[in-house]
């Protein structure tokens, strides 16, 4: 056996009530004007937040939007040193925290991550900005939060549509960490334990969106699918970091619809990945209990559905196929198509 792994260096606060330690926090990193990020739909918690750091808080912006368009990153870094900001408090979700990641690769500020969703990327090294219609990742040490506090109240806002588009979204990252060329056999128990913690609250989400028991398995979860983020990631994300850039598709929705779909292209290509997958799911295999999975839960399951133009499965092939990266089974145009097409029409996952 032979392998690397270089756990990140993230404080990590998990519990109910935990958002009233923010100034804590941003004390014990040394700072005292923090800069609070959100979405314009979570203003009022920027503002809650920004009342409890009584004179620590400098400004609220809630301006983050989805895919982390440059022009409104730049807008943001104007404001944010206007106010001569040392810290940013980010409350939110992806687009939030998206937003804040870009801020701190520009300024190497502190972040203290509030996450209300199941996006993961509060615990990662990945940035994704999009210009030109293009969306394009990298890594840096410079955007991994300082801290992340999960405060299952927060959650209970997230509507069950959204909350079951973003837990599958999480599962997509512990899916691809499972054949990625630098996994490890940590990352493989996080990886198995994420999916089944998700794939068991999530259902229960959908039912009961209260269940505080359930919001806290789908946290928990979210947060170890999160780190499995710091492996390479394949065909799944990049696929939908072409659809959300290109055709502005919503993110977590885009996740939700492409997961069956990307597991069958490459169900053949990683066998001992897909048996890890369908353990956790308690499935036959995993193509079975994804579908099923999804079955179970309010999302959409075609990109038609997302208003994504038909015309536009070409243009995305083209630009999946145009860069290089990691996955077990090749980029293939003619395969990539039918499973776009599929994907478009929501029919049912096939293995290729």
């Amino acid at each position: 056996m032979r392998f690397d792994y270089a756990p990140l260096p993230s404080r990590v606060l998990f519990g109910a009530g935990r958002v009233s330690e923010i100034r804590d926090e941003v004390r014990r990193l040394g700072a005292s004007r923090a800069f609070i990020v959100t979405t314009p739909g979570r203003r009022d918690l920027g503002e809650r937040i920004a009342e409890s750091l009584i004179d620590a808080a400098v400004a609220v912006h809630p301006h983050a939007v989805m895919h982390t368009p440059v022009e409104v990153t730049e807008r943001a870094l104007e404001m944010l040193q206007s106010v001569r900001a040392d810290c940013i408090v980010a409350a939110g979700g992806g687009s939030t925290i998206g937003l804040s990641k870009a801020l701190a690769l520009r300024t190497d500020l502190p972040q203290v991550v509030v996450p209300t969703t199941y996006a993961g990327s509060e615990v990662t090294t990945m940035v994704g900005e999009t210009q030109g219609g293009v969306k394009r990742t990298q890594r840096s040490p410079k955007v991994l939060p300082e801290v992340v506090v999960y405060d299952v109240e927060l959650t209970f806002a997230l509507p069950a549509a959204l909350s079951a588009t973003s837990g599958m979204n999480a599962i997509a990252h512990a899916v691809e960490s499972l054949y990625a060329p630098d996994r490890h056999p940590i990352g493989g128990l996080m990886a198995e334990e994420g999916i089944a913690a998700l794939a068991r609250s999530l259902p229960a989400i959908a039912s009961s969106p209260r269940d505080i028991d359930a919001r806290s398995q789908a946290q928990y979860g979210a947060w170890l699918c999160g780190v499995c983020m710091s492996m390479t990631m394949g065909l799944h994300h990049k696929i939908c970091h072409v659809l959300g850039g290109a055709f502005d598709l919503p993110h977590a929705a885009t996740h939700a619809v492409m997961l069956p779909h990307v597991i069958a292209y490459n169900f053949a290509a990683a066998p001992q990945a897909m048996q890890r997958v369908a353990r956790a799911l308690h499935a036959p295999d995993a193509v079975t209990g994804i579908d099923a999975l999804a079955a179970s839960l309010p999302i959409r399951r075609s990109l038609e559905a997302l208003s994504m133009p038909v015309s536009g499965i070409e243009r995305a092939v083209e630009l999946t196929m145009r860069d290089a990266y990691a996955n077990p089974r090749s980029p293939d145009r003619r395969a990539l198509t039918s499973m776009l097409e599929r994907a478009y029409r929501g029919a049912p996952a096939s293995a290729q």
